[in-house]
Formats: C-alpha cells, sequence, structure tokens
C-alpha cells in the first residue's frame, strides 16, 4: 500500500516549493517504506510513498504520462487490472509496467471520470491533468482507503492521513464545534466527509473531487440502489459463495509474502479457508495465519459484546484448513509502549489499549508477510451485530448501536455544550443518514427499517472501523484487504431481504450456510464475539494514576473541553467515564480523556 500527498495552488509557482511538498510525502513513510518521490509543476504538486507489492521494479510513482501532460499517485489495489489491461490494449494502449497503477492511469486516459466505474478494488488517488488544468481525486465503492482534502484561498491540500496536509503551514490544526461533536457526541458514527480538524475534509466513499481554477466539486460515481431480490434461497446462498470465492482469490494476487488474520469466527475463517482452497488450487504452500491473545484472556467472564475467547475456536480452524499459523501474545506493559505510535498513527483520539492490540498484532505480522486479509465488514453485510436482532434498538430514533448509551459528549463542560449542543448534532446527523437510504417502492415498514439499519452499518459503523484497521495496519507498512468490502458483493446483498440474511432468526445464518462445507460445526455456529479488549490491569493502574495529574494540572489542555469536577468526582465515586466505543469497556472512558489531552499537546491543536 502506498502514501499519497499533494498541493494545488493557482497562484504560486509550486516549483519553488519542492521542500514543504517532500515535507508532506515523508510524513507518509510508513505508509510506503519502500520508496518515494514527488512530481513538481507549476501549479500542481503531487508526493507519494510506496509499499512495493505488485511489481516490485516497474510500479514506482508518482506515474507520468508525457504525451498527456497526466500525473498520477495512487494508493490501492486494483483486484481487476488483468482484465482491465487487455481490454485497453485491445483499444490500443501500450504498457511499459506490469503494475496496477498504469492500468489506473490509463483507464482514465480512455474513460476520463467514468474509469472508476470500472475499477474492482481498495484505492484513494490523485490524478493531474495538466491539459486541463484539473486535479481528480478518487475513493473506493466503501471507503476502505482513506482520502483527505483542504479547500484553501488558492487551491487545495489533500493527503492519505491528514497529517500530510498538516504538514504544509498553509493548513493550521484547530477543533471547531463540529470537530467537538464528532469528537465526543459521535465518535462512533463519524459524519461521512468531516475531517474532525476545522476545514480537513475526507473524501466519501465511491466519490470523486474535481478541482479546477474556480471551482470544486464531489460527486458519486457509486452507490447503492434499492430493486427486488428475485433469488431463491439455494440459489442467494450459491452466488454469495461465488462472489466470495472469487473475491478471495482475487486479493490473494501479490508479489511480497501474504497471510490472513484469523479469530476462530466465522468471517475470518471462512476467508482463510477460501485462501487456502485457492492456494491449493494452484499448486501453493500453505496459508500463513495469525491471531491475538492476551495473559488471562481464557479466564474472562463473557458478556454480550464477547461471547467467548478466541483460542479455542482458532485451534479448530486450524486444525480443520491446516494454517501455518502463529498466535500473537500482547503483554500489558506493551500496550502501554504502543500508545503514542497509535495516536501518532491516527491523528485523532482513538479506541485507546484496542487500538494498540491491534498494532501490536499488525506489528507482528509484518515481520513475516506485507499483505494480510481480514474479515473486517461481514457483520455489516450480513447483519451480524446485537443491534440488528435487538428490538428496542431497532425502533430506537438514533443509531441503532448508541441506543441507551452514554457518550464522552456527557463530559463536556455547560459552556461547551452550549455551543456544540451534542444531542442536537446527533440528532441532525440522524436525520440526515436516514435521508440518503435508497427506498424501495412498495416496501413494508418493518423491511424498510431493517433496510435502513443496513445503511447506518455501511456508512456511520463500517468507516470508523476501516480506518482504524487501515491507520494501525499502514503505521507498520502492513497492506490490509478486506475480501467482504468488494462492492460487488456488497450490491448484491443490499437488496436481499433479512428473511433470507438470517434464516430462521440466525445471526448472519446466510454467511454461515454459504461456507459451511469448508469449516468446523463449532466454527460454523460460533455466536458473534467482538475484537477483545485485554485484561490489562497495569495499563488501568497507569491511565487511573495519569487522569489523576491531568486534574492536578491547572493547564491541562483538555479540561478547556471536559469538566474537570465531573471527572474528579468520577474517578473518586469510581464510576467509569463514558466511553467512546460501544464494547463494553470500563477504561474506555479514561483511555479518551486522557488521549484527547495527549493529542491536543502533540498535536498543537487551538480550539475555535
Amino acid at each position: 500500500m502506498c502514501g499519497v500527498s499533494g498541493w494545488i495552488d493557482w497562484e504560486t509557482d509550486l516549483r519553488t516549493r519542492e521542500r514543504t511538498v517532500r515535507a508532506m510525502a515523508e510524513t507518509l513513510a510508513c505508509r510506503g517504506p519502500d520508496a518515494g518521490g514527488v512530481r513538481l509543476s507549476r501549479h500542481a504538486a503531487l508526493g507519494h510513498r510506496r509499499l512495493s507489492v505488485i511489481d516490485l521494479e516497474g510500479g514506482g510513482q508518482p506515474l507520468s504520462d508525457q504525451d498527456t501532460d497526466t500525473a498520477l499517485s495512487y494508493n490501492g489495489e486494483l483486484y481487476n487490472y488483468r482484465e482491465l489491461r487487455r481490454e485497453l490494449q485491445s483499444l490500443g494502449h501500450t504498457f511499459r509496467t506490469r503494475s496496477d497503477t498504469e492500468v489506473v492511469l490509463r483507464a482514465h486516459l480512455q474513460w476520463g471520470d467514468a474509469a472508476p466505474r470500472r475499477f474492482n478494488g481498495m484505492f484513494a488517488y490523485a490524478l493531474w491533468d495538466g491539459r486541463r488544468q484539473k486535479l481528480l481525486l478518487v475513493r473506493d465503492h466503501l471507503g476502505v482507503k482513506p482520502l483527505y482534502w483542504h479547500a484553501h484561498r488558492s487551491g487545495v491540500l489533500f493527503g492519505s492521513e491528514p497529517k500530510a496536509v498538516l504538514a504544509n503551514p498553509l493548513f493550521r490544526a484547530e477543533l471547531d464545534a463540529e470537530g467537538i461533536a464528532e469528537l465526543f457526541a459521535l465518535p462512533a458514527a463519524p459524519t461521512a466527509g468531516h475531517g474532525v480538524f476545522r476545514g480537513l475534509r475526507e473524501l466519501r466513499p465511491g466519490h470523486l473531487l474535481t478541482v479546477s481554477r474556480g471551482a470544486t466539486r464531489e460527486l458519486p460515481y457509486w452507490r447503492l440502489t434499492s430493486a427486488p431480490h428475485t433469488d431463491d434461497a439455494a440459489t442467494t446462498q450459491a452466488r454469495v459463495r461465488d462472489l466470495l470465492a472469487d473475491t478471495v482469490e482475487r486479493q490473494m494476487l501479490s508479489d511480497v509474502p501474504l497471510c490472513t488474520l484469523l479469530s476462530g469466527g466465522v468471517d475470518s475463517s471462512a476467508i482463510t479457508a477460501l485462501a487456502a482452497a485457492a492456494r491449493e488450487r494452484t499448486g501453493h504452500s500453505k496459508v500463513t495465519s495469525f491471531s491475538v491473545d492476551f495473559p488471562g484472556s481464557a479466564d474472562r467472564t463473557p458478556d454480550a459484546w464477547r461471547t467467548s475467547a478466541d483460542a479455542p475456536f482458532v485451534r479448530a480452524a486450524v486444525e480443520h484448513i491446516g494454517t501455518l499459523h502463529t498466535s500473537v501474545v500482547v503483554p500489558d506493559e506493551d500496550l502501554l509502549d504502543a500508545r503514542d505510535a497509535v495516536l501518532r498513527a491516527r491523528d485523532r483520539p482513538g479506541w485507546g489499549e484496542m487500538d494498540a492490540s491491534l498494532h501490536l498484532l499488525f506489528r507482528e505480522v509484518r515481520r513475516r508477510s506485507t499483505v494480510a486479509l481480514s474479515g473486517e465488514a461481514a457483520d455489516e453485510i450480513f447483519g451480524g451485530y446485537p443491534y440488528f436482532h435487538d428490538p428496542a434498538a431497532l425502533a430506537a430514533d438514533t443509531f441503532p448501536w448508541l441506543h441507551g448509551r452514554a457518550t464522552p459528549a456527557e463530559l463536556l463542560r455547560p459552556d461547551v455544550r452550549a455551543q456544540v449542543r451534542p444531542h442536537e448534532y446527533t440528532a441532525e446527523q440522524y436525520r440526515r443518514s436516514l435521508a440518503e437510504v435508497p427506498s424501495l417502492p412498495g416496501e413494508s415498514a418493518a423491511d424498510r427499517r431493517i433496510r435502513e439499519i443496513f445503511h447506518l452499518a455501511l456508512t456511520r459503523w463500517l468507516p470508523p472501523l476501516l480506518d482504524r484497521a487501515d491507520r494501525v495496519s499502514m503505521s507498520v507498512g502492513l497492506e490490509l484487504r478486506v475480501p467482504f468490502c468488494d462492492h460487488r458483493l456488497v450490491e448484491y446483498l443490499w437488496n436481499v431481504p433479512w428473511a433470507l440474511k438470517a434464516p430462521g432468526g440466525r445471526p448472519k445464518g446466510l454467511l454461515r450456510d454459504a461456507v459451511r462445507d469448508l469449516l468446523p460445526p463449532q466454527v460454523t455456529d460460533r455466536p458473534k464475539s467482538g475484537y477483545p479488549s485485554t485484561p490489562a490491569v497495569r495499563y488501568t493502574e497507569v491511565l487511573t494514576a495519569r487522569a489523576h495529574e491531568l486534574l492536578a494540572d491547572p493547564n491541562a489542555p483538555v479540561f478547556d473541553l471536559v469538566d474537570r469536577a465531573v471527572v474528579r468526582a468520577a474517578l473518586a465515586e469510581g464510576r467509569p467515564l463514558p466511553s467512546p466505543r460501544t464494547a463494553p469497556n470500563p477504561v474506555g472512558g479514561l483511555d479518551h480523556l486522557v488521549q484527547v489531552d495527549e493529542w491536543l499537546r502533540a498535536y498543537r491543536v487551538s480550539l475555535r
């Protein structure tokens, strides 16, 4: 995977700003540790950092076509690039590399802004057309790969992560009322397009942004459409299996070592089994798999989110599939050491120890693999989360996973709360989200509601999970691929009725039945169990001590936002602070408080 950055300016000769352009690109070195480059012209500068995965020798960037004065900085993997390459060759195009990057460039030369509609993959890229003096920014269908942009007085700055934009002196790290609302009221349902920092936008999934002199427009090139589902149960199950098998096989393409992440749930186990079958068909060696575990995890009491320990199910999947497996055990002390790395990776407060443990897992995986396949997004497209099956959550007039839960907004100072209006902000964002759901005429009220829940899951719940996975994996130079985010599979499942997705009320019953022959029964039928939070006693002790240090510090910046007295009373009474996460975790709110303070200091964020 790679890092994209750049600068458009209609008033400045950017050929004189090479130092700044390189500084922007270098902030993304972790995303692309293998190589880097810039391309400068009068009004456009592109930067790139490369992680070599396909065509190790010939895929350098930014990639230019001198005949058309076009340049591309590309981050992603195009899984159908071989088919597109053959089609473009039949239309007269010649290629000088084996990379998918050149296919993207030539696809735009052939089909213009309609090219992304032909792509199957995960990607975010910038294309500069020197003849027309136009920049095009594009992001994949589901938003697997990030891309941020900021419109300044005479142009646009952009980058794969906010840190690239922050490296340009034209942009300042500022937080306004909307940014505060995103951090404290909606950390588990972020607003599409909002970049938290004042003036920073994130290109929406399935959208492209065109920038020309005097005009900036963001438009969708892909969106879900609602239509009657005409396949019967058997045909639906077979179609899901075929799509998933094809997707996994496409995503096995790599010129570097590849593995899978295996939690022992049906999602990751299905991906691993299909990957192993693909390997076997082509005569390759066994699939390598990795899981994460923590000291004492087997002794934890199950709850509604974490229904069982992973280890027994991982062992069953490994023995049945036959992978070369490694369990990565993460001790308490390492979690504390990873906090700063995770904050720098995400450029904003995240999910604390869950991010830290993921970082440590990915760091170990990266020692032996460059690419990993993950089961992310299966619950969103098949309806596996508890809120899909909770009548009270379904009936709630808010994001269903927020029903009955306090958010960190409860900690805001009264004067800040009056400015931010967190409850009104949440309600307005919820209404806007519902207005985007494509309706199906004649649908019953119950079916309409479950369609709304699926749309909310795809557009408000899934994005922070994908962002977390991308940013934490790329912080160690690991490319994470997510087969369940294939837009063909998502399009098909969008119109599959709930009765077929959850036959007999079984969560993800359609997926379980589609892959039943690949897995042992205990794995196929294992109830949903969320990503583990570690029972880290030492971690909690250290965070509690840091919170008391903040309370004693009259200049702690977090208390420009948070009510000091409320926090002091909660700690004195032993009450957990409201968490930004929906998964039950008594230390989640404390983690958020400390991390917000660390972020405000490290990024020198000013309040507006």
